[in-house]
């Protein structure tokens, strides 16, 4: 498929050094990415403008819709102050976290360091690990110690390496009491809404109410429905379609051992998940990860939340141009699970191959795809849960055994609200689905989903009108022949919100009343 074709499986690229100016945002979009990830975690908010506006302006050249994902840093822990040479634990060591600013390994401090977490020693717990720098240093953590008015937590070495300054904590056992959200993030927030993101990714979710908490957030800040629906229901897709209004649909990063406890629960509170395999990978047993991973995508089927496979998957791109064989696979598995879509972190951010990265993760998308549909593989088909009296449900239930019989060249939706549009993408037809309506924020934030190409249409006068329009925007870009069956699903009468009752079997070229 070549990357101006129609996209199946969406891939998200993250942005940094290697992709930040309008001309390699350019080529990525060309070479089919559809989801431009901003990390909050680096960077300033001049910074993060500039790159919007830049997304902004490639995307008007391309005339492509493009979504843009704000990823909340959460409350990352990391090493303090470290002198600069760092310092070389050894196993078996004993040394100690405090809370008055020092540098570690300075005078007096040999073996004694601080967290960016004031309340570390409080928090963690005798017996619990203490991993850092992704798990490469591994600390047993001795209990916490006092002496006349000072305190400090005694940990052991298990495994031994180099400690420097802001490398990261991860602790897999430990309950925190913090809140899911930091004040930097809550800055961050401000941002996103202000700039009109598309979505916000939350992470470290442990909890439904970590979730729930950035809701009631984005509420107060007119940027949430008061119902607060989720992809079930229009992922969070409300209101008149018509207006100006921008609603932001959360996406819950699962890469905590508390969030694979709740997962479920999880689930259904978000608008949409990621696996975010790093620290997952981290905190859990790595032989879990591909297990968890699959638990998580078929979750998220079964809820019919679209759900994102994310972390590592090209990463020795990042200095060659040419991937592993297993990083092939691992592209290849993330799609047969059933992921909508799939993302680069590092490759394209700080890579020295973005824009090859993203050429090889479309390459084998598109490969895949085809794949699955030669084979009359449905990775979408357990969708379960969701409440099949919504007509849009129901609907894209029954789109699925027609493109079964008929083998379409499209699904056509016209979609006021998104849960259409959605649902047909839920269920994973491996048809492009080109999804109309006139509002560009709904427009953007379907550019996530599964099979969907977002296309801008002013309303139409009725169902006759929007097939007329559908038959002369097909042949006019060569998109398909006179012949070719399309189907077509909107409300009756059309203009009616959140009312999905009409499939319409089309051959292009036949007379319409």
């Amino acid at each position: 498929m070549a990357s101006e074709g129609f996209l199946l499986t969406k891939i998200i690229a993250t942005l940094g050094p290697s992709s930040s100016s309008v001309e390699t945002i350019s080529q990525l979009i060309h070479e089919g990415v559809r989801v431009f990830r901003i990390n909050f975690s680096h960077g300033t908010f001049d910074e993060y403008e500039s790159l919007l506006a830049n997304i902004r302006k490639a995307e008007l050249e391309s005339g492509t819709y493009i979504a843009v994902i704000g990823d909340l840093s959460g409350p990352k822990i990391r090493v303090g102050k470290v002198i600069d040479s760092g310092v070389k634990v050894q196993k078996g060591e004993i040394i100690k976290f405090v809370k008055n600013k020092i540098t570690g390994g300075s005078k007096g401090n040999e073996l004694t360091f601080t967290t960016t977490l004031l309340d570390f020693i409080d928090e963690v717990v005798e017996e619990e690990r203490v991993l850092i720098d992704d798990g490469n240093i591994e600390l047993k953590c001795l209990g916490k110690r006092k002496d006349k008015e000072k305190e400090w937590l005694e940990c052991q070495v298990v495994v031994g390496g180099l400690i420097t300054s802001s490398k990261g904590i991860n602790l897999p056992e430990t309950n925190l009491t913090l809140d899911a959200l930091t004040k930097k993030d809550l800055d961050c927030v401000d941002f996103a809404v202000k700039n009109h993101f598309d979505y916000l990714a939350l992470s470290f979710v442990r909890k439904a109410e970590d979730v729930r908490m950035l809701k009631k957030i984005l509420f107060e800040k007119d940027a949430r429905p008061s119902v607060f629906y989720t992809s079930a229901k229009d992922i969070g897709f409300k209101g008149d379609a018509h207006d100006n209004h921008h609603f932001i649909p959360i996406i819950s990063k699962i890469e905590k051992p508390q969030a694979i406890d709740n997962l479920e629960a999880i689930i259904r509170e978000t608008d949409a998940v990621m696996v975010a395999r790093g620290d997952l990978g981290v905190e859990m047993d790595l032989a879990e990860v591909t297990i968890l991973q699959k638990k998580v995508v078929k979750y998220c089927q079964m809820y019919g939340r679209p759900v994102i496979v994310a972390t590592q998957m090209l990463q020795s791109m990042i200095n060659v141009p040419v991937p592993t064989r297993a990083e092939v696979s691992d592209v290849a598995n993330a799609i047969f699970d059933g992921a909508d879509a799939v993302m680069l972190s590092g490759e394209t951010a700080v890579g020295k191959y973005p824009v090859e990265t993203v050429r090889m993760m479309n390459k084998i998308a598109s490969r895949t795809n085809t794949y699955i549909k030669a084979n009359a593989i449905h990775p979408g088909s357990e969708l379960e849960k969701p409440d099949l009296s919504f007509r849009a449900a129901a609907i894209a239930k029954g789109v699925q055994t027609i493109v079964d019989t008929i083998d379409p060249k499209f699904l056509i939706v016209w979609t006021n609200m998104g849960g259409s549009a959605v649902y047909l993408s839920q269920y994973r037809m491996p048809v492009p689905i080109l999804a109309f309506n006139s509002v560009e924020s709904r427009l953007r934030q379907l550019s996530l989903m599964y099979g969907i190409r977002p296309i801008n249409m002013s309303q139409p006068k009725s169902g006759s009108d929007f097939i007329r329009k559908i038959d002369r925007l097909l042949l006019k870009e060569q998109w398909a022949k006179k012949g070719d069956a399309v189907i077509i699903v909107s409300g009756d009468p059309i203009d009616r919100k959140g009312f999905a009752n009409r499939i319409v079997i089309h051959y292009i070229g036949e007379t319409v009343d």
